[in-house]
C-alpha cells in the first residue's frame, strides 16, 4: 500500500498553458478513406498539468490546478474539470481550447495520436498565469508541458523566479528551448526530460547508459537542478541528484497506450515528495506509476491499485541491485 500522510498536507498546485480536450477511440481496422467505427469512446480533460492532477487525486493527494481555457471548446473543458471534482482555477483567454484525439486499431494493437498546436495566448493572459501562481500557498508546484505560441521561451524561467521566492519547490515537465531556458536560469527542484529531450537539451547523443549518467550527474552538479529524472522508455530510466544516480529498469509491461505516461511519472514523483520520502524512493514510485499507465486505454491514466502492485516490484528491483552492489 502507498503510504498516506498522518496529517493533512498542503495541495500541489499545477499549471496548464495549454490544456486539451483528449478523445479517445477504439476501431477495429483503420482504412484510408472509407468510414472508420469507433466501438468505443471516452472524452477527458487533459495536458500536462491537468493530468498530473488527475493522478495526485487517483494516489491520494489534494491538487490545485491552474489552467488557461477559451473558446466554445473551452466551456467543454471546464465542464470536464468539473466533473473530476478537481478544485482549481480557470484563467479565461481569447482563443479556443485545442482538441487532440488518440486511436486505438485493435486487430493491430497500434496505438495512432493526434496532437493540436495550442491556441495562441497575449501577454495579459501569460502573465495572468504567473500571478496566479504567486499567490498560491504551496510547497510544490509542478509545470507541465510545452509553450504555446506567443509565450516568452523563458516563461518557466520567470515561474520558477517566483515559485522559489514563494518558499516552494518546482517540478518542470517540458523540453526544447523552454527548458534550456529554465535550467540556465536555475532553480529548478526536479526536472524530468525524456532521453531524447536531454539529448536535445546537451546536445549530445549517448551510446552508453554510463555517459547519460556522467552528463545528468555534471548538470546536477551546477545547481541549475537539483534532481534531474530521465525516463528511457522501455530501458527503464535514471535519476540523478546531489548524492549519485540510481538507474533502474523498471517492471516488465505490455503496454495498451503511452497517454499519460510521463504525466503519471511526475505526478507520483511529486506525491512521495510532498510526503517527505527522500528523492530515490519518489523516483521508484514515479517509475511505477509511469508504468502503471501504459496498461489503461486512451487517456484513462494509471489506477492506483497497478502502481501499488508494480511499487512492489521496482522496489524489489532495487534491492537486488543494492544486494549486488553490498556483494562486491
Amino acid at each position: 500500500m502507498i503510504q498516506q500522510p498522518e496529517i493533512a498536507s498542503k495541495p500541489i498546485v499545477t499549471i496548464t498553458l495549454s490544456p486539451t480536450i483528449d478523445l479517445a477511440f477504439q476501431s477495429n481496422e483503420i482504412r484510408p478513406i472509407r468510414k472508420n467505427r469507433a466501438v468505443q469512446q471516452s472524452t477527458d480533460a487533459g495536458g500536462g498539468g491537468i493530468n498530473v492532477a488527475r493522478v495526485l487525486r487517483e494516489l491520494g493527494a489534494e491538487a490545485y490546478a491552474i489552467y488557461l481555457s477559451g473558446g466554445a471548446t473551452g466551456l467543454v473543458l471546464n465542464e470536464l474539470v468539473a466533473k473530476l471534482g478537481l478544485p482549481g482555477k480557470c484563467i479565461e483567454i481569447a482563443a479556443s481550447t485545442r482538441v487532440s484525439f488518440t486511436v486505438c486499431e485493435e486487430i493491430s494493437g497500434l496505438e495512432y495520436r493526434f496532437v493540436s498546436e495550442g491556441s495562441a495566448l497575449v501577454e495579459g493572459e501569460w502573465q495572468s498565469a504567473l500571478s496566479e501562481i504567486g499567490g498560491c500557498d504551496a510547497d510544490y508546484v509542478v509545470a507541465s508541458g510545452s509553450l504555446p505560441p506567443g509565450v516568452p521561451v523563458d516563461f518557466y524561467a520567470r515561474l520558477a523566479g517566483i515559485v522559489r521566492s514563494n518558499g516552494a519547490r518546482l517540478i518542470l515537465d517540458t523540453s526544447g528551448p523552454a527548458l534550456q531556458a529554465a535550467i540556465s536560469a536555475g532553480g529548478i527542484y526536479l526536472a524530468k526530460p525524456s532521453l531524447g529531450e536531454f539529448e536535445t537539451l546537451t546536445h549530445r547523443r549517448f551510446e552508453s547508459v554510463e555517459e547519460l549518467a556522467e552528463a545528468a550527474t555534471s548538470l546536477v552538479a551546477t545547481g541549475s537542478v537539483e534532481n534531474l529524472a530521465v525516463s528511457m522508455g522501455r530501458d527503464g530510466a535514471l535519476l540523478a541528484h546531489r548524492s549519485g544516480t540510481l538507474r533502474l529498469r523498471g517492471p516488465e509491461v505490455k503496454p495498451v497506450s503511452a497517454v499519460g505516461a510521463g504525466d503519471s511519472f511526475v505526478a507520483a514523483m511529486t506525491f512521495a515528495l510532498a510526503r517527505r520520502k527522500n528523492v530515490e524512493d519518489a523516483f521508484m514510485l514515479g517509475m511505477a506509476a509511469g508504468a502503471a499507465a501504459v496498461l489503461t486505454h486512451g487517456t484513462q491514466l494509471c489506477r492506483l491499485e497497478d502502481v501499488e502492485h508494480l511499487h512492489a516490484e521496482v522496489m524489489a528491483e532495487r534491492a537486488r541491485i543494492h544486494a549486488g552492489d553490498a556483494a562486491r
